[in-house]
């Protein structure tokens, strides 16, 4: 079936940025420069299709919600199935993915990379083979830098947004910076994250520019490294009375509020704020008192559908991938979580 299919590539063109609300896409405009399509055979296709989704950490809840968001899209086509892909951390394997999909004959290709810098490999392998692909979470680019269409959040916004809830929170708590310390946890070498925890620390000094040392912890994303990692940095700042606490994302943030209450530190003395919602929702919903003060929600399966819907829509009716499709966002607490749809896990 697959090798008979016929193929679309429609050029994305440069131009149009699609937002995401958490029900709803609205189109605006951008300069954004997107890779060069593949050309292979034209023409829509109202068949069977088949779209892999190859993810990085697919067992953590954020990806687990946009696998399930993918396969709710395809259901709303009726004849598209969505083939999940769990490459975790390993670029390898998350290449070697992509090149099995396309010996499989798939349709179509989202990814979300564990390593950008795989990006010109596997847009060209997609592109040789006249496949339409899109990144997901992580924007990725060609060899020539041209990007491949995203859906996925701006990682910048993200952080400023967590940075000025951390900073409100602060401000309101009356805390002397001189006895506070902030921890910023994530994995160094991935870019997202770095412009997550820039514009968290970059909000809160706008906010408090005379605000508390910042200590940057490396991690894996997970909670339990981060919460292993925190540790040590904890034991050498035993006089510190306060902690502001965030990162690239929940596991990140709740890991190391968790070794700071099990170091004997008191939940009012902790500031955390999530990203994602998905954990720090869990103390939450015990009735718990917390360190974990707020969050900024994302929805994993608003982005799943939204990444699904295009790139259906471009192998159905042609039309072109949105060069960029941005999720909102929002901060939530113990008071609303619930109220504004997080799934916690």
């Amino acid at each position: 079936m697959f090798a008979t299919r016929s193929r679309l590539w429609a050029r994305t063109a440069a131009g149009g940025v699609a937002v995401l609300a958490l029900a709803a896409l609205t189109a605006c405009s951008s300069g954004m420069e997107s890779a060069e399509p593949a050309a292979g055979d034209k023409g829509p296709s109202d068949g069977p299709l088949t779209i892999a989704l190859i993810q990085k950490q697919g067992d953590q809840q954020y990806f687990i919600d946009e696998a399930d968001g993918a396969k709710e899209a395809a259901k709303a086509d009726g004849d598209v199935t969505i083939n999940v892909v769990d490459v975790s951390t390993d670029s390898n394997k998350a290449i070697s993915e992509v090149e099995a999909a396309i010996a499989q004959g798939v349709d179509g290709i989202i990814i979300v990379v564990p390593d950008t810098q795989i990006g010109p490999q596997v847009i060209q392998l997609a592109t040789d083979a006249g496949i339409p692909i899109m990144a997901a979470d992580d924007p990725i680019v060609d060899a020539k830098g041209a990007a491949a269409a995203f859906t996925g959040f701006d990682g910048t916004s993200m952080g400023e947004k967590v940075g000025a809830d951390a900073a409100r929170l602060y401000q309101e708590a009356g805390w002397a910076a001189a006895d506070t310390r902030i921890l910023s946890a994530y994995k160094q070498d991935q870019p997202n994250c770095v412009e997550r925890v820039d514009g968290a620390e970059a909000a809160f000094s706008e906010a408090v520019p005379d605000g508390p040392e910042v200590i940057e912890v490396g991690t894996d994303n997970s909670a339990t490294d981060a919460q292993d990692k925190a540790g040590a940095v904890i034991t050498a700042n035993a006089g510190v009375k306060h902690w502001v606490v965030w990162g690239c994302n929940d596991e990140n943030e709740t890991g190391v509020v968790t070794a700071l209450q099990n170091s004997g530190i008191a939940p009012a003395d902790i500031i955390g704020v999530g990203l994602g919602a998905y954990l720090t929702c869990k103390d939450w919903n015990a009735g718990q008192e917390t360190g974990n003060k707020s969050a900024l929600f994302i929805s994993g399966v608003e982005v799943g559908k939204a990444a699904v819907t295009s790139m259906v829509d471009l192998l159905r009716n042609g039309t072109e991938l949105p060069p960029k499709t941005v999720a909102n966002t929002e901060i939530v607490d113990a008071s609303n979580w619930e109220e504004k749809g997080v799934v916690c896990t």
